[in-house]
């Protein structure tokens, strides 16, 4: 193609495409999008750190983690949930507020397009990882994965990305939000049959509200009925939902066979332990919270037997961790290990009871974990196994 179509083409195209100067609206730029700003920025931050935690908590290394109080992880999952959903707005009307800037041209001088490629490369990492993030995030909420990569990891890796490019554009842009905030919103319209800039801001701030109640309420039993976008109801076998019934982890008749047997691993040996053998040892009766990474919660009174005390029988202690396996064939949680520091807790308990009754099959009868400040898909169900792990 020649030098004289190449150009006609460029022509064409830049005919075609708008730029800043045709978007009519008062209400975009850059004091609209610094007043959303300030709300979406500790959003992701919040979400960052508290999806750390999380990852923390399920990803153990070798430095401490909380094991109290027994509602912390009730309450941080909560928060991560609820800032994600209440961002979903804000996120929509800052890109809103901004859109015309993407259809700025390059300039043409070699400094100032590098200059210009560069911020650009740092919005769209920004843009990308912060619809990545919320999209991904509302999704595992809602347990549905339309997507083959591991959502773990990349929540994780990407959730990196997000709030460095958050920071990144912050310090970049921070002399345009200083000057943003120079004069007050307006409170009148620009134009008839508009709203006000201040009008615009409040419905934004009302519509996050709004998403995190219909979203969250379902825990605040006052409130169930206008948690319309909530993905439990709250209710469940002995007052506490489920996310996998026994049927469904196809463990439904290995929970219920007489014949079963908790193996307990240790030091000194192994022991084999019916369910009439553990109802036989000291029971201890705690509430504690389910509090899953969906971001909805539970508590329930739990009677059972300390983890401490079964794994003294095959000479563990509390400087040990213990792992404990599921009898269900199959699943990234059928196995996990509870650190040493959970161990020591008397409120550590391979349940046997809830809310005074017979553990109902759907919440992991014969025997479950349940501990304090730990992700639900740690409290693993219908254990057919535990091992003490000596360092």
């Amino acid at each position: 193609m020649s030098e004289r179509a190449l150009r006609g083409l460029a022509a064409r195209l830049d005919a075609r495409i708008p730029r800043p100067e045709d978007f009519d609206d008062t209400l975009r730029g850059p004091r609209t999008a610094a007043r959303i700003g300030v709300w979406l920025g500790p959003a992701f931050v919040l979400c960052f750190l508290t999806g750390l935690f999380s990852h923390a908590l399920q990803h153990p290394g070798s430095f401490p983690l909380p094991t109290g109080p027994t509602r912390l992880y009730q309450v941080t999952q909560g928060l991560h949930v609820a800032a994600g959903t209440a961002a979903v707005p804000l996120l929509l009307v800052k890109l809103w507020a901004v859109f015309p800037r993407f259809f700025e041209r390059p300039p043409l001088a070699p400094r100032r397009l590098v200059l210009h490629l560069l911020e650009r490369v740092s919005v769209f990492l920004l843009v990308g990882s912060a619809v990545f993030q919320l999209a991904t995030g509302l999704a595992n909420s809602a347990q549905w994965y339309p997507w083959r990569f591991d959502f773990i990891r990349s929540h994780f890796a990407i959730g990196w990305v997000a709030v460095g490019s958050v920071i990144l554009h912050v310090a970049v842009k921070l002399p345009q939000v200083r000057a943003a905030f120079g004069a007050p919103p307006e409170v009148r319209p620009a134009r008839a049959g508009t709203p006000s800039r201040r009008s615009l801001l409040r419905t934004t701030w009302l519509a996050s509200a709004v998403a995190v109640v219909a979203t969250s309420a379902v825990e605040l039993p006052g409130l169930r009925r206008v948690a319309l976008l909530a993905v439990r109801s709250g209710d469940g076998p002995q007052g506490i939902p489920v996310n996998r019934s026994a049927v469904g982890a196809l463990v439904a008749d290995l929970a219920v066979d007489p014949a079963w047997r908790l193996k307990v691993t240790g030091p000194s040996g192994t022991v084999e332990l019916s369910r009439d053998d553990l109802l036989a040892m000291p029971q201890r009766s705690v509430v504690l919270p389910i509090a899953c990474v969906e971001g909805w919660s539970a508590s329930g009174t739990w009677g059972g037997v300390a983890v401490r005390d079964v794994v003294a029988l095959v000479g563990g202690t509390t400087s040990d961790d213990v792992t404990v396996r599921s009898m269900q064939p199959r699943g990234a949680y059928r196995e996990s290990t509870l650190p040493s520091a959970w161990v020591a807790r008397t409120d550590s308990l391979l349940a046997l009871s809830l809310a005074g009754e017979p553990l109902d099959p759907d919440h992991g009868y014969p025997c479950r974990l349940i501990t304090s400040a730990r992700p639900g898909v740690l409290q693993t169900k219908w254990l057919g196994e535990v091992e003490v792990v000596r360092a």
